[in-house]
């Protein structure tokens, strides 16, 4: 497969971490942050379309609070969150300003992107956006956003805005040069991978055990991201914000960093969204029969093969469907509710009028709405 060039991308999100936006000693890292933004507002000015994922809110706000030892009650993340989105915001407004840029903040919780209306609006401002050629700067909503939506770390809110836009790149910018054979910390004989196929095992172990000092990924959380955003075809560059002219030595296809090259074919919009979609309100079991008729025959689900039902859910949320070993094979926007697949449970599809007394679909899950994971969890193992 042949490698594919930065300077053909038109649609980049570019993710930087709490590294590269902080410093240990002065809060933001201004000098840093006014390097990139010469070189995004280059990038702009060369059409393409730029969109940025920024970390850095909680450490900043850590810092202008005093507080050296990153807390653990989230209610203390979310106040300083508060606080260090007012100094983030006020310096990416001015160093873009300075740059003629208008820029712009998006803020995100997992329940707008796993919420059909919500993630549609997200997808639709954003476009509007830098179709206007503003310079959408996108964190998660850190003051509300609660232990069960959190996304947990910046890396998978890139991913999930790159399937969200259908970006070409995802650049994660870090305090590393890029994936290497094993910790560069730790090993000075650590080797640089350059280049490789996002779904290849061997990164996990590799990236296994790496972590940020600032903020709450590592390695692991960038190879995930890169995966999740190669469900929409994006490839991944993982690479050091610190290094002069990153983005413009990008745009000129040198071979910094590591490049992570998508091998997906690319998934319709909605099976985007429910592949992003991390929260299912409830899980039902299928029979083997089920199971092979999913993935090798591409049918839709039907009552008849479930077994088992577990949680609560309505009609129209997202569920997982698991096989009779547990683990998962789909997700799906179900047709009837968990009371309703009880009473219908194993039943042929002829027979949900006479026990329900309606019909809503003689699938339970329709092909068209659900994401075989099968190939997700090999890749995941």
């Amino acid at each position: 497969m042949k490698k594919y060039n930065f300077s053909e991308a038109k649609k980049i999100v570019i993710k930087l971490g709490s590294s590269i936006v902080t410093n240990h000693n002065d809060g933001l890292n201004e000098e840093c942050l006014s390097k990139l933004i010469k070189q995004i507002s280059k990038l702009s000015s060369k059409n393409k379309q730029v969109i940025l994922v920024s970390s850095g809110a909680v450490a900043a706000g850590l810092k202008k609070l005093g507080v050296k030892i990153r807390p653990k009650i989230l209610s203390e993340l979310q106040s300083a969150a508060a606080v260090g989105q007012m100094d983030l915001v006020q310096v990416y407004e001015r160093l873009f300003s300075e740059n003629n840029l208008i820029s712009a903040q998006v803020l995100l919780t997992h329940d707008d992107l796993s919420n059909r209306k919500r993630y549609l609006n997200a997808r639709s401002t954003i476009f509007n956006l830098i179709k206007n050629k503003v310079i959408p700067i996108i964190n998660e909503n850190d003051t509300v956003a609660s232990e069960e939506i959190r996304f947990g770390d910046n890396d998978t809110l890139a991913a999930m805005v790159a399937n969200l836009i259908e970006a070409d790149l995802l650049v994660l910018l870090t305090d590393q040069e890029g994936l290497f054979s094993s910790d560069p910390r730790e090993n000075n004989n650590a080797e640089l991978i350059q280049n490789g196929f996002v779904d290849d095992k061997r990164l996990d172990k590799i990236a296994a055990g790496t972590k940020s000092e600032i903020g709450t990924g590592g390695m692991t959380t960038k190879i995930l991201a890169a995966r999740r955003a190669a469900l929409s075809g994006t490839h991944t560059i993982i690479a050091s914000g610190r290094i002069n002219n990153i983005l413009h030595d990008l745009n000129q296809d040198k071979e910094i960093g590591t490049f992570l090259q998508s091998r997906e074919v690319k998934l319709d919009a909605r099976k985007k969204w429910l592949a992003d979609n991390l929260k299912s309100n409830g899980k039902i079991f299928i029979d083997i029969g089920a199971e092979k008729a999913l993935i090798h025959k591409g049918k839709s689900l039907l009552v008849a093969g479930v077994t088992k039902v577990v949680g609560t859910f309505d009609r129209g949320e997202v569920i997982q469907c698991v096989n009779e070993s547990g683990q998962e094979v789909l997700k799906g926007l179900v047709n009837y509710s968990s009371e309703e697949v009880k009473k219908i449970i194993g039943a042929s599809s002829d027979k949900i009028e006479s026990i329900l007394g309606y019909v809503n679909e003689s699938s339970l899950i329709h092909r068209n709405n659900m994401i075989i994971l099968s190939t997700l969890r090999t890749e995941n193992d």
